[in-house]
């Protein structure tokens, strides 16, 4: 096999890291809660794929229900023609609102 057939064939890892955290928020998300969240989603190149700003609206989910990609569920298939197979993808994300079951 040569090098570059090896390159193809390594599975990346979830990285996660943070940018920017809120000192004084007394609030931590937990499995279970309802978020909302915005985010912008970027290729290593800079190029944008998706935005929840530009759409006014934050995406809303339940967290640990598997309702949105993991470390948001992982996909080496891409979707084209934004995402190509097997991209490195940048999700910036600022969390707006934490719902709580019990605060329903």
């Amino acid at each position: 096999m040569c090098d570059e057939e090896k390159a193809t064939n390594v599975k990346k890892k979830l990285q996660i890291g943070v940018k920017k955290r809120v000192d004084n928020c007394q609030l931590k998300s937990k499995k279970g809660d309802f978020l909302h969240m915005h985010y912008v989603g970027t290729l290593e190149d800079g190029a944008e794929f998706d935005n929840s700003y530009s759409r006014g609206q934050p995406l809303t989910f339940t967290l640990g229900s598997g309702q949105v990609i993991r470390g948001w569920d992982q996909d080496s298939w891409g979707a084209p023609p934004k995402i190509p197979g097997d991209a490195t993808l940048i999700f910036e994300v600022e969390l707006v609102k934490i719902d709580r079951k019990d605060e329903f």
